[in-house]
Parts: structure tokens; sequence; C-alpha cells
């Protein structure tokens, strides 16, 4: 008889684009605690590129990233049959919070300021939804 092997579950993998290094920070602090694989990004170019060796199971991007900015950025990953799937938390301190990730395409939002519970309360929510 063979013995059992128990494997662990893939790592889940989160990218946040944001050009603000604070917030990186202390959102890939945050998270990595809480058992995410956690890459940050502080532009957007190449943004297909960039996530190819990612494989996210979810997305964070800000609203004002360089150099295309959230909006086309977001738009491009929903028109991208690789990535169209995962969802994207647009995430911005813009007052037009709600009509900006709904023009993106994204697929849930968080105003900044946000406190640990609205964060992990938006990401258990997309994450639900694709389940």
């Amino acid at each position: 008889m063979s013995p059992i092997t128990i494997t662990d579950q893939p790592k889940k993998s989160i990218a946040i684009f944001d050009d603000d290094e604070d917030i990186l920070s202390i959102c890939s602090y945050i998270l990595t605690e809480q058992g995410w694989s956690v890459h940050t990004f502080n532009n957007c170019n190449h943004i297909l590129d960039k996530l190819a060796p990612v494989h996210p199971t979810v997305i964070f991007m800000d609203n004002w990233i360089p150099d295309k900015g959230g909006v086309v950025a977001t738009q491009i990953l929903k028109n991208s049959p690789r990535f169209q799937n995962i969802p994207v938390i647009y995430f911005s301190a813009n007052a037009d919070i709600e009509l900006l990730a709904q023009n993106a395409g994204a697929d849930a939002y968080l105003a900044k300021p946000f406190n640990l519970e609205e964060l992990a309360e938006v990401i258990d929510r997309v994450q639900a939804a694709v389940k």
C-alpha cells in the first residue's frame, strides 16, 4: 500500500497595480500574512506580459496608474481571453470610483482609504463570484 500524500492547494496569487509605494508595501505585507502570493507593479505598461508568469487569482487596479491609467489597463485585461475571467478590483480615492470601475469593466471596487475588513470583504466577494 502506497502512502497517501496530501498536497497543499496552489497558493492564492494576487497582482496589485499602484504607483504609490506605501500602498504596495502595506497591501503586500497584509496579504502575504493572509497566505497570498503578492506581485506588485508601479505601472501598467505591458500589463499582459507582466501578468503572464504570475497567474493571479485576483487583480487590484489603481485608477491613477502610469502610463495608460486604470480604466484602459482594466479594459485590456477584460478583453484578453487569458485574463478576462480574473476578478479585477478597482481601487482609488477618486469620488467617482463606482462609475470609473463600471466604465473599466472591473468586477468590484474599493474606495481609498480602506480598512483591513473592507479589503478582506471585497476579495472574498469576488472570489465567491468566480467559484
